[in-house]
């Protein structure tokens, strides 16, 4: 049988409706899934590293359930900065986010926090580790790419700055079972 895009959207679709109990394609035995906040800063955008960077977390499977350009206001940089008010680098952190365009995305998936995190790197490029974001495209600690909220609680303040709820897309990833131990995947190692 041959199995094309669509067909196997659709059977995911369907087993969805048959196993109302299936936990969501971004869950790993039962665990939920996580969110975070990912920004593109201006110097991504400027170098038109936006598609390399963000692929690079759709191929890990993380799913983009919210993406966005805008050019933050100051007072949206002040706010995403707050927890860094009055250290010394909060005045050159909010002139930066808010000097250009920005990409601002979600992205879900089981241990995507963590996960991105360590895909992004330390904020120095000469000293992370290669494969990592910065380290690939990174030349300057003060021009370092791209923004990963660092834990749940900076995703659950940072998210709602960036996304009202309803940009906030729910949706079912058809090639979940192949990134994920589901229910309804073809192949499983039941234990």
């Amino acid at each position: 049988m041959r199995l094309t895009l669509a067909k196997t959207c659709r059977m995911w679709r369907a087993a969805r409706r048959r196993l109302s109990s299936a936990p969501s394609p971004c869950t790993y035995e039962g665990a939920p899934s996580q969110r975070t906040l990912l920004a593109l800063k201006p110097d991504t955008v400027q170098r038109g590293l936006i598609g390399a960077l963000l692929g690079r977390f759709e191929q890990r499977g993380f799913k983009v359930v919210a993406l966005k350009m805008l050019q933050p206001s100051r007072e949206l940089a002040e706010s995403h900065y707050e927890e860094h008010r009055g250290k010394a680098f909060y005045e050159r952190a909010c002139t930066f986010i808010a000097s250009g365009p920005l990409v601002a995305a979600v992205l879900e998936g089981r241990g995507v926090i963590g996960a991105t995190r360590a895909m992004i790197g330390g904020t120095e490029p000469l000293e992370c580790a290669p494969g990592t974001i910065r380290f690939d495209f990174g030349a300057h600690w003060r021009r370092n790419l791209v923004h990963g909220s660092d834990s749940e609680t900076a995703a659950a303040r940072e998210i709602p700055l960036w996304f009202r709820p309803e940009e906030l897309c729910q949706w079912e990833h058809c090639a979940s079972s192949w990134v994920y131990e589901l229910p309804t995947a073809r192949t499983r190692f039941d234990e």
